[in-house]
């Protein structure tokens, strides 16, 4: 099962974990995310990210349009592998961003992009 968290409410219970954002989270220590993955590939670029900042709701079906293009990139497949990998040996992943509203943020995407190998 993949699971979708805010970063600031991570703790022990919630590993393996991803850390799903281009940018360390302001306010968290390095150290309290000591053994969460940080694959800066999975995230949106950051042109992407910009784009959607500038009108979240407006924008956010074309969002997720694009950052799934940008998930099927060549370059970004062995990180993909990877986190399925991790999933499959331990049947969960968290999936961690400092996004206030989880649902309207890339991570959904993320989620049913890795899902879809599954299914």
């Amino acid at each position: 099962m993949y699971y979708l968290k805010r970063v600031y409410t991570f703790d022990d219970n919630d590993f393996p974990a991803l850390l799903a954002d281009r940018l360390w989270p302001r306010g968290i220590a390095k150290v309290w995310l000591d053994g969460v993955l940080w694959l800066k590939a999975v995230t949106p670029s950051s042109e992407l990210r910009q784009w959607l900042h500038q009108d979240p709701l407006a924008h956010y079906d074309e969002f997720c349009r694009r950052y799934r293009q940008e998930l099927s990139a060549e370059a970004v497949q062995a990180d993909l592998q990877q986190l399925r990998q991790l999933h499959v040996q331990h049947d969960r992943l968290t999936l961690l961003t400092a996004a206030k509203v989880i649902e309207h943020s890339h991570l959904p995407v993320l989620q049913s992009v890795l899902q879809d190998e599954i299914e």
